[in-house]
């Protein structure tokens, strides 16, 4: 019988893992050679664990730190399985690869390879030293069934922000905002669009000011919340960001309303205003050397896309499938929309450059997107490459916004029919409007009466 602490809680502390003595195995044994010095606490395919606690890897890797990968001895199935990632690693030219090496070898050393990893063991380990990567090692394991995945290190960063700022405020404040979240990923008493976390995040990050500052001043439900409060949160506010949080304020107000929450809706009748700014256009010295300055294939054919007006989100996310360079066409996918782009000459060459470079430089790449990087390229998970990473190849002072309303102002300036710009630029007839008021306020100002 085991004696067992009853009621002690607390965070789990990791138990340390005792440093093993190696065996010594007799020279004239048959199994001698290779296996002579392995770690002998290794479980046995079929054996399950009584406990499972979380390691602590600091003493592991304070006792392997100064050996080789090469001269830790390791079993038959977990040298072939270092050996067959090294390959693989090798032949997609991974950079960093000898990182991953290194802590598949260190796991294969201390656990074996004949039962499956827990996620949470390479992760921990990877942390206490840069030479030691996690994220591509768990991706080898899981593809061969050696991996035990930890649901903990799936949350979506969204999803754990918006878990965080909830338990900020008071009840039963937060569990009428989680009200509302849950409606916006259509989980409420209605079906209806379900949104991605990234765009919910957006909006709680707009009202989280203002919960915070009303829960401050002591409100702990929002059913006290007056028509005279929500005005108060967006008073001091002006342009953009008073729009936003008008928007995300309307849209908590009226979903707590639907869901018979409130009794009443405060923000109901609050002004959301529209966006007045004139387009600026990208100064001519700036377009200019926009070419020169973007010296690889990748930065290249981001300047051109991003001249032929379509917007950084855009580009992360089009498929090779989407490039015909028979026809000179690209298709951008919006949601369910498609807006086809004929590709000039110029633009043309450009994409094809870039497709021979991306086969030649990752010629084992299963990416679909049509723009990778050196750390995506290669990724199983297959990502796009982030708008950050195509901010780079711009110089100082130009946004990929900025090229593209540029490019949208020039086209209105010498055209000011708003169907012309909906056709060439795939956007909504109030924004086509919007430039052509821009380029020409003289053929939309409203006349005297």
């Amino acid at each position: 019988m085991i004696a067992l602490p009853i009621g002690v809680g607390g965070p789990v502390v990791p138990v340390p893992v005792p440093v093993p003595v190696p065996v010594p195995v007799p020279v004239d044994d048959a199994a001698a050679g290779a296996d002579d010095e392995v770690a002998a606490r290794h479980t046995a395919r079929g054996q399950e664990p009584l406990f499972i606690l979380r390691r602590d890897w600091a003493p592991v890797l304070e006792q392997l730190r100064r050996r080789a990968p090469g001269d830790l001895p390791l079993t038959g199935a977990a040298r072939q399985l270092v050996e067959e990632y090294a390959q693989m690693r090798r032949d997609q030219q991974a950079p960093d690869y000898r990182k991953n090496i290194r802590t598949l070898t260190i796991l294969g050393y201390w656990l074996g390879a004949e039962v499956p990893v827990y996620e949470r063991d390479v992760h921990d380990l990877a942390q206490l030293d840069p030479n030691l990567a996690a994220k591509p090692v768990c991706q080898f394991l899981r593809a061969r069934g050696l991996l035990v995945d930890d649901p903990g290190l799936h949350r979506d960063t969204d999803l754990t922000w918006i878990e965080a700022v909830l338990t900020t405020l008071p009840q039963p404040a937060a569990g009428e905002v989680r009200v509302w979240v849950d409606v916006l990923r259509s989980q409420g008493r209605r079906e209806g669009e379900s949104r991605s976390w990234d765009g919910i995040c957006r909006y709680l990050a707009y009202v989280q000011p203002v919960l915070a500052a009303w829960a401050a001043a002591g409100v702990t439900t929002l059913r006290e919340i007056t028509k005279q409060q929500v005005e108060g949160a967006v008073e001091d506010l002006s342009g953009h960001a008073r729009r936003q949080v008008a928007i995300a304020l309307r849209s908590l107000f009226r979903t707590l309303k639907r869901q018979r929450i409130v009794f009443r809706d405060p923000a109901r009748h609050l002004p959301v205003g529209d966006l007045k700014g004139v387009p600026k256009s990208v100064p001519g010295d700036l377009l200019a050397g926009l070419l020169d300055h973007a010296a690889t294939p990748l930065g290249r054919l981001t300047v051109a896309l991003a001249v032929h007006a379509i917007s950084g989100d855009d580009i992360s996310t089009i498929l090779t499938a989407d490039v015909d360079l028979a026809r000179g066409t690209l298709e951008v996918r919006r949601g369910l929309l498609r807006h086809t782009l004929y590709l000039e000459e110029f633009t043309h060459r450009l994409a094809s450059e870039w497709l021979a470079y991306r086969h030649r430089r990752w010629p084992a790449s299963t990416n679909p997107h049509l723009l990778v990087s050196q750390k995506t390229a290669l990724d199983p998970d297959r990502p796009p490459v982030s708008v950050g990473t195509l901010r780079l190849v711009l110089p100082k002072g130009v946004t990929l916004d900025g090229l593209r309303q540029d490019r949208i102002l020039n086209e209105a300036f010498e055209s000011a029919d708003p169907l012309r710009l909906m056709r060439l630029f795939g956007i909504t007839e109030k924004t086509a409007m919007h430039y052509v008021g821009a380029a020409h306020p003289e053929r939309t100002a409203k006349l005297p009466r």
